[in-house]
């Protein structure tokens, strides 16, 4: 945005832009991990009740390892 656009932005919004997005980038990666630590302890629990393969297991985190890189990546 130019200078005049967030002038408006500021005007309009009260808070400046940037702190809207990082305010957003916060929620999207806060919900993200705990979807991920949701994923990942389910998967623990089947695992320890012997339901889930030890590879399964691993490849339970690092799939979600990734969603959590690529996400991080296009929010930053």
């Amino acid at each position: 945005m130019n200078a005049q656009q967030e002038a408006a932005f500021l005007a309009g919004a009260g808070v400046p832009a940037t702190t809207v997005l990082t305010a957003i980038a916060t929620l999207v990666l806060t919900i993200a991990f705990v979807w991920a630590l949701w994923i990942t302890w389910g998967s623990f629990r089947a695992w320890a009740a012997a339901q889930l393969s030890l590879m399964d297991l691993a490849w339970t985190a690092l799939r979600t390892a990734i969603v959590l890189m690529v996400l991080g990546y296009y929010v930053r």
